[in-house]
């Protein structure tokens, strides 16, 4: 790996609201790690769905805690079979107060969708910022997207990176909708208030009250003739996912499937038997998410690796099997037609960006895209990306400033959204998000008081507690 670049590894993978088996999963990471690299990635970052069961991912805190940190204990225990500290005797675990290989530096989530960032040294992490917008009912996170954006500065050159995390809408029929929910990214999931964004800037350019009654405001927002207009929508753009100076990452169970309708009875499943006339590649081209990026209605400017893992959903292990996790036994479930719904996805070096001194076009080089073994307590398969990054600094991934917003860039340019978004930023994200969290908070405690025996012992000793008070108050 050269200096100028980041080893990253980016990973997805839908929990099925369990606490993954730590060993198991570190088999798995060890053997990811070993995947077409050598040594250790310098940060991990992961995308989790249905992390928890919903009331402990809407109320989060103490009760999402054990789901999370387990993926902490099993990255730090692979790693530790890839480079043991000196101080171990055993390769496999750590000694009481022995330094971690990872430190995690952020996790954060909205609803069922999560999100964690480790790094081998977290000095190298500066400026963390964080970003969620939910698209179930009334704006809730049963559904959505959580992002973290971070500086990485490593002292060999620093350069800027956005994570985003997140779960789209199910089921075969749902195309429109998980179209309609990475619109719902794009236009909510900001790393700061655009409302306030719009407010500093009035005041900095010193819209009078006044003026401002008179639709100065709207002026601002609409008029792309004027100069602070593209001031402000330059502020607007740095907030949103496509920020020009960052690379992108977005990472989920995206749920794009291989047809709009369930299988019929005995349809002709992706088969891993490469003499099969349903060998699984041959499903490919039928690939929802590859067809709707590439006709621009998602995931708009992203690029992906070539996919050649089976499909990543939907399976059904057989419970008694009573195996060793790589010798389980499992069937495609029947009423899913199985897809390639985990993935992972990200922004490729934008075309104004040249090498120095000579040297070769910096570019995003993929080490490995792979999907992780079938395990027993989920009915789907891990998905990672290895790529080197190269350390390019956000002054020079940003786009010049003539490109900015242009509609007549040259070829490849005016298409990629660090130029132009290619949708607006909703202002008022931030508003609802926050009326959102409330009604998550809720129906969380309502869930876990009512539908949980840890909930039913919670509000039994509340009610003893409360009718005790009230029988000493009477004197009883």
């Amino acid at each position: 790996m050269a200096s100028s670049a980041l080893d990253l590894l980016v990973l997805t993978f839908n929990c099925a609201k369990k606490i993954i088996d730590v060993p198991v999963f570190a088999d798995h990471m060890h053997n990811a790690f070993k995947d077409n690299a050598t040594g250790l990635p310098d940060l991990i970052a992961l995308s989790l769905q249905e992390v928890a069961p919903m009331s402990y991912s809407f109320i989060g805190g103490y009760f999402l805690e054990p789901y999370l940190s387990a993926f902490e204990d099993a990255i730090n225990e692979a790693a530790i079979r890839i480079e043991p500290p000196s101080s171990n005797t055993s390769p496999s675990v750590p000694k009481q107060g022995s330094k971690k290989p990872y430190t995690l530096v952020r996790s954060h989530n909205v609803g069922y969708t999560a999100t964690l960032l480790l790094a081998r040294d977290a000095s190298t992490i500066r400026q963390v910022q964080q970003a969620e917008v939910g698209f179930g009912a009334a704006d809730m996170g049963n559904k959505g997207a959580v992002g973290l954006r971070v500086l990485y500065d490593a002292g060999q050159g620093e350069t800027e990176l956005t994570f985003v995390a997140t779960h789209l809408a199910a089921m075969e029929w749902n195309l429109p909708r998980r179209n309609a929910n990475w619109a719902a990214i794009m236009r909510g999931l900001t790393f700061d208030d655009p409302e306030a964004v719009v407010e500093r800037f009035r005041t900095e350019v010193g819209v009078p009250e006044e003026r401002e009654e008179q639709g100065e405001r709207t002026r601002l927002l609409h008029d792309e003739h004027d100069e602070q207009h593209l001031r402000l929508q330059r502020r607007i753009h740095d907030i949103s996912v496509f920020k020009p100076s960052s690379h992108l990452f977005v990472a989920g169970d995206l749920n794009y499937r291989i047809s709009t309708t369930s299988p019929p009875p005995n349809a002709g499943f992706p088969s891993l038997d490469s003499e099969s006339e349903n060998f699984y590649p041959k499903f490919i081209p039928l690939d929802q998410l590859t067809r709707e990026r590439k006709a621009g209605r998602t995931m708009h400017g992203l690029q992906e690796a070539e996919v050649k893992f089976p499909p990543t959903y939907k399976y059904d292990v057989k419970a008694d099997s009573g195996a060793k996790e790589e010798e389980l036994e499992w069937s495609f479930a029947p009423h899913r037609w199985p897809s390639w719904t985990d993935r992972v996805l990200y922004l490729d070096v934008p075309a104004w960006v040249s090498g120095k001194n000579n040297e070769q076009k910096p570019a995003m080089d993929v080490l490995a895209y792979n999907a992780m073994p079938i395990v027993r307590f989920s009915d789907h398969r891990a998905v990672y990306l290895r790529v080197s990054v190269p350390l390019i600094s956000p002054s020079e991934l940003a786009p010049p400033l003539a490109l900015e917003g242009s509609e007549t860039a040259p070829d490849g340019f005016s298409a990629d959204p660090r130029v132009k978004l290619p949708m607006e930023v909703d202002p008022e994200a931030w508003g609802r998000r926050a009326a959102a969290r409330k009604k998550e908070a809720m129906a969380g405690w309502s869930m876990l008081l009512l539908g949980t025996k840890e909930g039913a012992a919670v509000l039994a000793t509340v009610v003893l507690v409360g009718v005790g008070a009230y029988l000493w108050r009477r004197g009883f």
